[in-house]
């Protein structure tokens, strides 16, 4: 059950699993939005953001390992993507977010592997949305019904981070140029109300899109409430993709993790649904629930609603410099290949904290349906 500890990088560096990217703290630049992807002849591609003071906000890095993940070598630097997931789709490689912080929605296609990108200009070119300050994180985006499907929120609603949120679920037909904006609808906007939860709802954020044991796709989202106990929001979705709703006497379910960002896959073997998440330990009930980040565990459930937790996959005592977290993962027949935002020890004085990571690593959990 434990994850690979090879890795090869300058410096002495102590991160746990395989280096893909070290940005010390020093540089006041931070890795941010992990996504991970593979590809048909088995290589492996990874991304990540570049957030913080020392930077410009609009920036992602490609990288690529061409021997199962122990070695990484960048690939393309992408001025103008942001919080993005990575995916391959009929032949190409994709990437799918925001042009910076708080900007447009945004799609890029890649067919050599990474290495070069189309630059969205205008609606035809991969200019999705244009109208508000979008967000997301890198979330799956999901064939389901011949249409891909991912979540999105934008900052349009009242108040500061967190209360702004607004939920929403885009799709474009599976077969269609996604570059085309015109090939993509959009549902609804459900923005928060402070009456739910009693009143200690904070907000949603880092939506997944899921198909439900349904057979309809719906929006698993992070939830912030703080204290605890950690939760996530379900958001139903029409079939047409049109309509977004939400039921809080339902919607809301207990989530271990549920207060920083997850994603959720299902897995047709298991017949389960599994994500990896930062719980908080029963040691860690003081703290704010947003900000334990030093724990990674591995959970399931057969209907989104009940969650077990399997093992724990990563962790260290300290919950200030030190975090495993923003996991992108995906199948790879016994395994998960896992890309994670470490923030962890590098000779070099660590991490600012523990969400201004400093690392961008690569872990394999083997044989992970017979954890626990």
């Amino acid at each position: 059950m434990a994850p690979s500890s090879r890795f090869t990088a300058p410096d002495e560096l102590t991160a746990t699993g395989a280096v893909v990217d070290h940005l010390p703290a020093s540089t006041r630049r931070y890795v941010g939005s992990p996504s991970i992807a593979v590809l048909p002849d088995g290589g492996y591609v990874m991304s990540h953001d570049i957030f913080g003071p020392g930077s410009s906000n609009d920036t992602s890095v490609v990288l690529r390992s061409a021997d199962r993940g122990a070695t990484w070598e960048p690939i393309a630097k992408v001025r103008g993507q942001w919080w993005s997931s990575l995916f391959w789709h009929d032949g190409a490689l994709y990437l799918f977010g925001a042009s910076r912080r708080y900007g447009n929605t945004v799609i890029r296609r890649s067919q050599d592997g990474g290495v070069t990108w189309t630059e969205p200009v205008d609606h035809a070119t991969g200019v999705l949305l244009q109208d508000g300050e979008f967000h997301c994180a890198p979330g799956p985006v999901v064939l389901h019904d011949g249409r891909l499907w991912r979540a999105m929120e934008d900052a349009g609603g009242p108040g500061g981070w967190g209360h702004h949120f607004r939920a929403f679920m885009m799709s474009a037909p599976a077969a269609a140029d996604l570059l085309q904006a015109a090939n993509w609808i959009s549902s609804n906007r459900i923005g928060r109300d402070p009456d739910w939860m009693q009143g200690r709802f904070g907000g949603w954020l880092e939506g997944n899109a899921v198909v439900a044991p349904s057979g309809n796709v719906v929006n698993v989202l992070r939830v912030d409430v703080p204290p605890g106990p950690e939760q996530a929001a379900i958001v139903q979705v029409s079939a047409d993709g049109l309509i977004a709703s939400f039921d809080p006497d339902r919607g809301f379910v207990p989530f271990p993790g549920g207060a920083k960002k997850f994603t959720i896959r299902y897995d047709r073997v298991s017949g389960q649904y599994w994500s990896l998440t930062n719980p908080v330990t029963a040691d860690q009930r003081h703290e704010k629930p947003g900000k334990v980040r030093n724990t990674l565990a591995l959970i399931c459930s057969a209907d989104l609603r009940h969650w077990e937790q399997r093992a724990v996959v990563l962790q260290h005592p300290d919950v200030d410099y030190h975090g495993f977290q923003y996991v992108d993962w995906l199948f790879e027949g016994e395994d998960l290949l896992v890309a994670s935002r470490t923030a962890f020890d590098d000779g070099l004085g660590g991490a600012h904290n523990q969400h201004d990571a400093n690392f961008l690593t690569f872990h394999r959990i083997e044989a992970f349906r017979q954890a626990g």
